[in-house]
C-alpha cells in the first residue's frame, strides 16, 4: 500500500468511525504508565526506608527507576515494528496485560532486588504498549487534526502529574508503598476491556526484523547505563576482575557505533530506518526528546528527597506542591495541541522548554532550609506551563509528516530516544546526587546507618539540602540543549506556503 493510499484509507476510516473513542481508550494505558512513574518518585524515600534501611547510599534505590527505564528502552525499537506487523491493537493489549500483572509482582516484593526485577518486567510491558498509542494517532488522524489528538496525549501527562503524586502520597501515608502498584490492577483491567472494544484493527504491514540490530542495541544500552549507574558505587574503578566502570562505558560506546554502522549498511529493513532522519522535524525532535526525557526523570529525585528528608514533609504534602504544575499542564495541553495545528511549532516549543529550565533553576534556588516551602508553588506552576508547551507539541512535530507504513517505526524510535534520555537522566542524577552528598556531607559514604524517614536534624538537613539543590542544576541546564535543537525545526508541510 502506498502512503497516499494509506492516507486516504485512514481518512475514510476516520470519516466512517470517529477515532476519538479509540484514542481515549488508549490514553488510559498510557496514563497508567505515567502515573506509575510519578507515584514511584514520591515513594522512593519510603521504599528505601522499607527495603534498604541500612545504607546511606542512594544509588541502589535509584535502580527501582533505572531498571524500569532500561527494560523500557531496549525493546522499544522493535515493539514499534511489531505493532506494524501484527497490529497496534494486539501489541497494546499484550503490553497492558504484562504491565498490570507485573504491577502485582511489584506490590508483593519483599526485597529491593525483587522489586527491581519486577520493575524491569513493568518496563517490558510499557515498551510493548507505548509506541502503539502514537502509531494509532498517526494512522487514524489526518495531519491537520493530529495536533489536537497529540494535545490529548500530552494532556494525559499533565493529569498524571497531579494524580500520580497525590495518589502516591495518600497511598504511601495511608496504606504503604506497596499500594502504589496495587492501584494499577483495576485501572489495567478497565483499560484492557475498553481497548478491546473501542480500538479498531488496523491494516498490518509485513516487516523483516533486524535481529542483529536488536542484539547490538540491547548490549550497547545495557553497558552504558549500567556503567553510569554503578560508577559512584565503585568510585569509577574496578567492578570485578579486569572489568572496570570505564571499560563498560567504552565498550558500550563502541557497540553503539557498531550498531549505527550496521543500520547504515542494512538495505532491506534496518531496525532504525535512517532515511527517516532525512525528515528535518523528525530528526531534531528526536534530539530534543532526549533532553526532555533526561530532564524530567532527573529533576524528580532530588526534589522529593529534599522535601521529605531535609524539610520533613510527608509524601502527601510533597505531592500537594505539584498541584499547580499538574493543573497548568492538564488544562493548557489540549488547547496547545489545537493551536499547534495552525502555527509554527517553534513558537510553542521554545517558550515551553525555557519555562521548564526557569522553573528548575527557581526550585534549586529555593531548596534550602530557610525558604518557606509555599514559595515552591510558583516554579511548580511555571513547570506546568512548560510541560504543556513541550510534550504534545514535540510528539506532533516529530510524527506529523511520517509515511503511514513507517508510523510504528517512527513512534518506536521517538519513544526510544525519550527513554534513552530518561535512562541517562536517572543514571546521571544518581551519580551527581551521590557526589554532591559526599562533597557537602564529608564521611557520608562511610556512615553505617541510612537517612531513615522524617525530617533530618538541622545540622545534617542544611548540607543535605545544599546537595539536592546543586543536583537540581544538572537537569535545569540540560534542558537548554533542547531549546537549541528546536530552533532547527521548520514549518510542517500542511502550513507551508503554496508552491513550496
Amino acid at each position: 500500500m502506498t502512503d497516499a493510499t494509506a492516507s486516504r484509507a485512514a481518512s475514510t476510516q476516520t470519516t466512517e468511525r470517529s477515532p476519538w473513542p479509540a484514542l481515549w481508550a488508549l490514553v488510559i494505558g498510557f496514563f497508567m504508565i505515567l502515573v506509575d512513574t510519578t507515584i514511584v518518585s514520591v515513594a522512593n524515600p519510603a521504599i528505601k526506608a522499607a527495603l534498604d534501611p541500612e545504607s546511606s547510599n542512594l544509588d541502589r534505590v535509584v535502580w527501582v527507576t533505572s531498571a524500569y527505564l532500561l527494560a523500557y528502552a531496549v525493546p522499544l525499537l522493535i515493539t514499534g515494528r511489531l505493532g506494524d506487523r501484527f497490529g497496534p491493537k494486539n501489541l497494546y493489549l499484550i503490553g497492558l496485560a504484562v504491565f498490570t500483572l507485573s504491577s502485582l509482582w511489584c506490590g508483593l516484593s519483599t526485597t529491593l532486588d525483587g522489586l527491581i526485577w519486577a520493575r524491569a518486567a513493568q518496563g517490558l510491558g510499557a515498551a510493548l504498549l507505548t509506541p502503539q498509542t502514537m502509531a494509532v494517532i498517526t494512522r487514524t488522524f489526518p495531519p491537520e487534526r493530529r495536533g489536537a489528538a497529540m494535545g490529548l496525549w500530552g494532556g494525559a501527562s499533565g493529569v498524571a502529574m497531579l494524580v500520580g503524586p497525590l495518589a502516591g502520597g495518600f497511598l504511601v501515608d495511608g496504606l504503604g508503598w506497596e499500594w502504589i502498584f496495587f492501584i494499577n490492577l483495576p485501572v489495567g483491567v478497565v483499560g484492557f476491556v475498553l481497548a478491546w472494544i473501542l480500538v479498531p484493527k488496523l491494516e498490518t504491514h509485513k516487516h523483516r526484523f533486524d535481529v542483529i540490530g536488536v542484539f547490538l542495541s540491547a548490549i550497547a544500552m545495557f553497558l552504558i547505563v549500567f556503567g553510569l549507574q554503578e560508577a559512584e558505587a565503585y568510585d569509577w574503578g574496578v567492578i570485578w576482575g579486569p572489568i572496570s566502570v570505564w571499560s563498560l562505558i567504552i565498550v558500550g560506546v563502541v557497540v553503539l557505533a557498531l550498531f549505527l554502522w550496521h543500520q547504515a549498511r542494512t538495505k532491506s529493513e534496518p531496525l532504525v530506518p535512517l532515511d527517516l532522519f532525512r525528515n528535518r522535524n523528525f530528526a531534531w525532535s528526536n534530539i530534543t526528546i532526549v533532553a526532555v526525557g533526561f530532564t524530567v526523570t532527573a529533576q524528580a529525585l532530588p526534589l522529593m528527597f529534599f522535601l521529605q528528608l531535609a524539610r520533613g514533609l510527608t509524601p502527601t504534602e510533597s505531592a500537594l506542591l505539584l498541584i499547580p504544575m499538574a493543573l497548568a499542564a492538564g488544562i493548557v495541553s489540549p488547547f496547545a495541541g489545537k493551536l499547534l495545528d495552525r502555527i509554527d511549532p517553534r513558537l510553542m516549543l521554545v517558550p515551553g522548554l525555557l519555562f521548564v529550565s526557569i522553573s528548575l533553576f527557581l526550585f534549586a534556588a529555593m531548596m534550602n532550609t530557610d525558604t518557606p516551602v509555599g514559595w515552591m508553588l510558583i516554579p511548580s506552576a511555571i513547570l506546568g506551563f512548560g510541560n504543556a508547551g513541550m510534550w504534545g507539541p514535540l510528539a506532533t512535530t516529530a510524527t506529523r509528516d511520517l509515511p503511514m507504513h513507517q508510523a510504528g517505526a517512527g513512534s518506536g524510535i521517538y519513544n526510544t530516544m525519550r527513554t534513552i534520555g530518561s535512562v541517562l537522566g536517572s543514571a546521571a542524577i544518581a551519580v551527581f546526587m551521590q557526589s554532591r552528598l559526599v562533597a557537602n556531607l564529608p564521611g557520608v559514604e562511610d556512615a553505617t546507618g541510612g537517612f531513615g524517614e522524617g525530617k533530618m536534624p538541622d545540622a545534617v538537613a542544611a548540607p543535605f539540602a545544599d546537595a539536592m539543590a546543586q543536583t537540581m542544576l544538572l537537569p535545569a541546564a540540560f534542558i537548554l540543549l533542547g531549546v537549541v535543537a528546536v530552533l532547527f525545526l521548520r514549518r510542517p508541510k500542511h502550513l507551508a506556503p503554496r508552491g513550496k
